[in-house]
């Protein structure tokens, strides 16, 4: 870890109410990135808001906006956001062989068209920096426009997440392991 984490004894009064926002939300606790961006206060409480909209209020459930999330951590080989979010992704119902496939940059097999549509977005978002004409309009018509918005905020969103956590070298908890090489 290359920064020094403030507990929240050590925190102003900006930081900690924005640590505090962030506890009483739906999570019940600090996001790992947020303790990094609590050197900025503002960005901090925004991002984590954001963060909080992204993770429970868009029309996906857990088992589709996973595969954003997941195909965002896989493109920056972000250790600590694979690990965090394969869990999600396993406790929301995703399959197994999913999530190995991204792991090993291999094209999953959907049997869910959201699904398929949503890991191509991400992975043009992210290796295209845009979409072609065809997959727009495909996202749209399996998507809708709110759901492509909402592809879009948390491949961005998890960018943010991804490299905060690669530049301060995030540790994982004691005992595991990374699974990207």
């Amino acid at each position: 870890m290359r920064l020094k984490l403030l507990s929240p004894g050590e925190m102003n009064a900006d930081q900690k109410q924005t640590y505090d926002e962030a506890v009483a939300g739906k999570r019940g606790r600090a996001p790992a990135p947020m303790l990094a961006w609590l050197n900025s206060p503002a960005m901090a409480r925004h991002a984590t808001r954001l963060g909080e909209e992204l993770r429970y209020n868009t029309m996906f459930p857990a088992k589709l906006s996973e595969i954003a999330i997941l195909v965002t951590a896989r493109h920056f080989t972000a250790h600590y956001e694979w690990w965090a979010h394969k869990r999600l992704a396993l406790q929301g119902g995703m399959d197994p062989k999913i999530i190995d496939a991204i792991r090993d940059r291999r094209t999953p097999a959907f049997d869910d068209p959201k699904g398929k549509t949503i890991y191509e977005v991400a992975k043009s978002l992210h290796e295209g920096h845009g979409l072609s004409k065809s997959l727009y309009d495909e996202a749209v018509q399996v998507l809708t426009e709110r759901g492509l918005v909402e592809v879009i905020g948390l491949c961005g969103y998890y960018t943010l997440v991804s490299l905060t956590l690669n530049t301060f070298e995030f540790e994982l908890p004691e005992g595991e392991a990374s699974e990207l090489v």
